[in-house]
């Protein structure tokens, strides 16, 4: 059960590249879509348009070297720790998708030190994680766990574009209360690793039964507030198009300075501080 308005970090496994819209869902269907944010490589985060809408919603660009990370982290993290926000911070561990060619890869580093051999994950990168715990500690309520499993074939986006798969998509969640991790930054990896351990066995059985244990049933998403949420998106979206084209040379002007510096601020990770800030009740 995932109690309503928590704040929380979001570890989860990262088996394909549309693993994030299946996070989206579980928002959705939790009521957190408007505050999920997700850690993710900085390339997404130049690309047209998409970019933009990352950007704008405070997601975490990664280079996926820490030297240049590490930075750039603690200072978005610095923004996140007002406790009046709702906040869901999705973090990949693992740092990219899974193929058989990582997996070897994975593993033969995996045994050349002493790590957990894993079969269906790669190993976590623990810097990240323990930087996000470290610097939002006081403020979140919980880790969620997410284990994700497809059933019958891992989609790809274009399956998805398409509707052809996954036909079901199991999701796992551990709650887990920040008193039960540890603070220092080798007992916090080496938690991440037996987690990612356990989560290697799940999937284990998850392949070989079908589902997680005791699983549950989630209700289908309301076909009518869909249509209502996608009508919207269209209205606006071609309402915005007409105007920039066949409205007032003002009206262009301005499409054209806001595209400017959104593309401008994407590419130089421009993140201008808020006007106003809410002062915490005491």
């Amino acid at each position: 059960m995932v109690p309503a308005r928590e704040r929380v970090l979001i570890i989860a496994n990262h088996r394909t590249e549309v693993d994030w819209m299946y996070l989206w869902d579980l928002a959705i269907r939790k009521g957190q879509l408007g505050y999920i944010k997700y850690i993710l490589k900085s390339s997404l985060m130049k690309l047209p348009v998409f970019g933009w809408g990352f950007h704008i919603l405070e997601f975490i660009s990664v280079e996926r070297k820490w030297e240049v990370d590490e930075s750039t982290m603690r200072q978005m993290l610095s923004t996140f720790k007002d406790d009046h926000d709702p906040l869901w911070l999705a973090l990949f561990p693992e740092g990219t998708d899974f193929t058989e060619q990582k997996r070897i890869r994975s593993q033969k580093y995996a045994a050349e030190n002493g790590l957990p051999i894993l079969k269906n994950l790669l190993l976590p990168k623990t810097k990240g994680f323990h930087t996000c715990v470290q610097d939002l500690r006081q403020c979140l309520d919980a880790v969620y766990d997410v284990t994700i499993g497809y059933k019958h074939r891992c989609p790809s986006l274009l399956d998805n574009v398409f509707g052809l798969e996954p036909s079901e998509v199991h999701i796992h969640i551990q709650r887990i209360p920040l008193d039960n991790i540890p603070t220092t930054e080798n007992e916090v990896a080496n938690w991440l690793m037996d987690t990612f351990s356990n989560k290697d066995q799940l999937l284990d059985k998850f392949h070989s039964q079908g589902h997680f244990p005791h699983e549950g049933t989630e209700g289908d998403l309301s076909t009518m507030k869909c249509l209502v949420s996608i009508t919207t998106l269209m209205v606006l979206t071609s309402l915005s198009t007409y105007l920039t084209f066949f409205s007032s040379i003002w009206f262009k002007i301005y499409v054209l300075f806001a595209c400017s510096y959104l593309a401008f601020a994407t590419r130089f990770n421009i993140r201008p501080m808020p006007i106003f800030r809410r002062k915490k009740s005491s």
